[in-house]
């Protein structure tokens, strides 16, 4: 079976559709049991697909399970593939939204804490649009806390997904942003930068 889903994946050149799809399948299809197994194995593979599709499945049980949550904190976070990072954040949401957004607010905030830049990304890529997200929908001042604390971090790419997030909140919510980002000290230019990401669409 490893090699059948691993032949089937490795065609997705781009995106990521068929990759979760086949992770659909796999989970409508087998116990958890088998799929985590299985998962372990594709996790294993040096094709980055079988490494996506096995993070899809880790982050279908992650709710049931402390030990793939921790799976996903400690060895997909390291993963150097991009691709396998995207679905890593999408993963992590797929937990929140499980467990329940309000009742995942500490591992939240462990995880933006984290000294791992993939592993911050995570959540602040993961949960976009934020606002959308139940109970952030009615404490978009609560997301954009969490999100702010890292608007000046040192890696450009936690920063990056920072100002695109707080970008995304600005739309529906302008006044808490700005609030918010008038309090920056834009004298750093990589917080400018980021505030320039953040405030695209503020007007004056």
């Amino acid at each position: 079976m490893i090699d059948t889903l691993i032949q089937r994946v490795q065609k997705t050149q781009h995106g990521f559709t068929d990759i979760k799809k086949a992770a659909d399948e796999l989970v409508a299809s087998q116990t958890p049991e088998i799929c985590i197994s299985l998962a372990h194995e594709l996790f294993k593979s040096e094709i980055h697909q079988a490494r996506m599709l096995a993070t899809f499945i880790f982050g279908r049980f992650a709710a049931e399970s402390e030990d793939i949550l921790q799976f996903m904190h400690d060895q997909i976070s390291r993963d150097d593939n991009w691709r396998v990072q995207e679905i890593l954040a999408m993963a992590f949401d797929q937990f929140c939204a499980d467990t329940g957004y309000e009742n995942v607010l500490p591992v939240i905030r462990d995880w933006l804490g984290d000294d791992h830049h993939h592993v911050r990304r995570a959540v602040t890529e993961g949960l976009r649009i934020w606002t959308s997200r139940p109970y952030f929908d009615e404490h978009p001042q609560i997301a954009i806390q969490l999100l702010s604390q890292l608007h000046a971090d040192e890696s450009e790419y936690v920063r990056k997904s920072v100002g695109n997030a707080l970008r995304d909140i600005s739309r529906t919510y302008p006044d808490l942003v700005r609030t918010e980002l008038s309090s920056w000290d834009r004298s750093s230019k990589k917080v400018a930068r980021v505030y320039k990401l953040a405030s695209r669409f503020l007007k004056d």
